[in-house]
């Protein structure tokens, strides 16, 4: 056996009910004095309590989806007008993504406290988009320093969000059991991140109150994100970065609409991480599995449920085709990938 797997250096502490102590202790003891606080205006209220915790000398609340460049440039702007030394990033991808994209261009360190179970806060990927293109690159100047995981945060989350972004999550251990530069550890990990969410989801989707559901949830979405992080992104990132900056759709329910088809596309093609993915979701098949746990959870079913138009299939064939590893198990052609499309599109699952 021959590999090579890179391992990110992070903190990452588990504080549930402790948001606001825990991103106190963190900023101070790294050092920093001047924080910006990245967070929407959604997230006023679990933000308010850790912004006063910590010297906050800036706030910038304008976070939008897949990260425009125009709003990440303004963030920058107001960054570097701030003397800022830190960025504070409160809430979900979008939230994390902007913090990223200012961190790229300032190199201003991020600690994050997700609200969601994105995972973009234990990657070194950023994203920004323009004119309907989103580009995504890898740089360690935008991977947090630490990350503060709060339980308590995600139990506000609504349950139809609550699933979507598990599923997201989830997509992240599929795309890693076959990424570019997948190797044992990352298969490992994503594994557990498949067992660990599926048993989180099932309880939080009808408990959402339950910190004891939302840690287990929090800790697969992170083993989700790390051996993602390692492995690179495969054909199921590929697509839903080119549908999401084409036709502006939201993040975490293309990843549950379209990582059904994904697994169905691959699993013939790849037997190690088909059986991989039935053992974590305890079936006698990936498909079969993941199709048990999406309907016990209600999953999003349709692109065109999203805002995705039907002339969308044949516009996105193209740079999709372009977009995925040429080492896809399955090998991709315009009609194949035009069936799948469609298939998103109209919600008829595998």
């Amino acid at each position: 056996m021959e590999f090579v797997h890179e391992s990110l250096a992070q903190r990452v502490v588990f504080a549930t009910g402790n948001a606001a102590g825990a991103a106190a202790h963190e900023i101070e003891n790294l050092g920093y004095r001047k924080v910006m606080l990245v967070a929407s205006e959604r997230e006023d209220e679990l933000a308010a309590p850790i912004a006063a915790a910590v010297p906050v000398v800036e706030r910038f609340n304008e976070v939008v989806m897949h990260v425009p460049v125009d709003v990440a440039a303004r963030a920058c702007s107001v960054a570097e007008s701030a003397g800022a030394d830190v960025l504070l990033s409160i809430g979900g991808g979008s939230t994390t993504g902007l913090a990223k994209a200012i961190a790229l261009r300032t190199g201003l360190p991020i600690v994050a406290v997700p609200t969601t179970y994105a995972g973009s806060e234990a990657t070194n990927v950023w994203g920004l988009t323009e004119n309907g293109v989103k580009t995504t690159g890898i740089d360690p100047k935008v991977l947090p320093v630490s990350i503060i995981y709060d339980a308590k945060l995600l139990t506000s989350l609504p349950s139809d969000m609550t699933v979507a972004s598990g599923l997201n999550a989830m997509a992240h251990c599929v795309d890693s059991l076959w990424g570019p530069r997948v190797d044992p550890i990352d298969q490992a990990l994503a594994q557990e991140g498949i067992r660990a969410l599926s048993s989180g989801l099932l309880q939080v989707s009808t408990n959402n109150a339950s910190t004891d559901a939302a840690e287990q949830t929090l800790y697969g979405a992170y083993l989700a994100a790390v051996s993602f992080a390692s492995a690179g992104s495969g054909m199921h990132h590929k697509i839903c970065h080119v549908l999401g900056g084409m036709f502006d759709l939201p993040h975490a329910q293309t990843h549950a609409v379209v990582l059904p088809h994904v697994l169905a596309f691959n699993a013939p093609s790849a037997p190690e991480a088909e059986r991989r993915i039935a053992e974590a979701l305890s079936a006698s098949s990936a498909t079969g599995g993941l199709r048990t746990l999406r309907a016990r959870l209600e999953a999003p079913k349709a692109l065109k449920d999203y805002g995705m138009p039907e002339a969308g299939i044949a516009r996105a064939v193209g740079p999709i085709r372009a977009a995925i590893p040429a080492n896809n198990p399955t090998p991709v052609d315009s009609e194949n990938i035009t069936a799948l499309l469609r298939a998103a599109w109209e919600g008829d699952l595998p």
